[in-house]
């Protein structure tokens, strides 16, 4: 049989209780990673972890807008697993639906306090623990289709998202220095709690309305799909990919809708 994909790897999940990041810690559990699972929801993570049921995977409590507490989990993942090798910083908010015109700003500024300022921590501070310890590791962020057009979302996570792009571009260009990739992820919609909850939907209900719009057709875009995009560019399978925006789209973000209908 081959060797799992992540054997021996220390990875660290934000976001990870729910959605795109459960599936995640699910899919590197299978392959033989050592996990922290990060997030604010205590009770859901815990129960991820119990239901995996692996001495290899813990909870950390960590709101990644309070940059001490992203530093308290880096360390904390170091202390428990010695390492760290991926970090998959998937942690985000979708924020207020308003249009511009009646834009809430303190959404606006908690979304990308959360979605932008949150994951620069977590890159600060994971890529310092892995420069220390000289490990050629794999940092990937959660972007959205959100970040490849206009359109897709609410302004403040469109906007966000952008940001998060030109960020993982940036990091990308002083880590590969030290030997570390950095890559980002744009999901077409999903039904996960965060997306249904904003739009007060039900899982078929938000892949009935995705899928209406959508490109490829005859399939379901599920978080799992997301989950194994990341599981690619933790794996040392993708060891020569850095800087690079994957969409898990469809092909959304590339095609002229507007011909499409004609």
């Amino acid at each position: 049989m081959s060797k799992p994909r992540l054997e021996g790897k220390v990875a660290l999940v934000t976001g990870a209780a729910s959605g795109i990041g459960e599936e995640a810690v699910r899919l590197f559990a299978e392959n033989g990673a050592f996990i922290v699972v990060a997030d604010v929801q205590d009770d859901l993570g815990h129960q991820v972890v119990a239901s995996i049921g692996s001495e290899k995977i813990s909870y950390h409590h960590c709101d990644v807008r309070d940059e001490k507490q992203v530093e308290e989990t880096v360390n904390y993942t170091l202390e428990k697993y010695g390492s760290l090798d991926i970090l998959f910083s998937n942690a985000g908010v979708i924020g207020p639906l308003n249009s511009i015109l009646e834009l809430d700003i303190n959404g606006f500024d908690n979304t990308m306090a959360t979605n932008v300022r949150g994951v620069a921590s977590t890159i600060k501070h994971g890529a310092r623990a892995m420069v220390a310890r000289k490990i050629r590791g794999s940092i990937i962020c959660t972007a959205s289709v959100a970040a490849c057009i206009g359109g897709a979302g609410p302004h403040g996570y469109t906007t966000s998202k952008h940001a998060l792009v030109g960020l993982v571009r940036s990091a990308c260009q002083e880590l590969g220095a030290h030997g570390i990739r950095v890559n980002c992820i744009s999901p077409f919609g999903i039904a996960t709690p965060l997306a249904c909850g904003a739009y007060n939907l039900e899982p078929s209900q938000v892949e009935s309305n995705t899928c209406a719009v959508a490109n490829l057709k005859g399939i379901v875009l599920k978080a799992k799909h997301v989950a194994e995009a990341a599981l690619f560019l933790a794996s040392d399978e993708s060891a020569y990919i850095s800087g690079h925006n994957l969409p898990v789209d469809g092909g959304f973000s590339v095609v002229n809708h507007s011909l499409s209908a004609m």
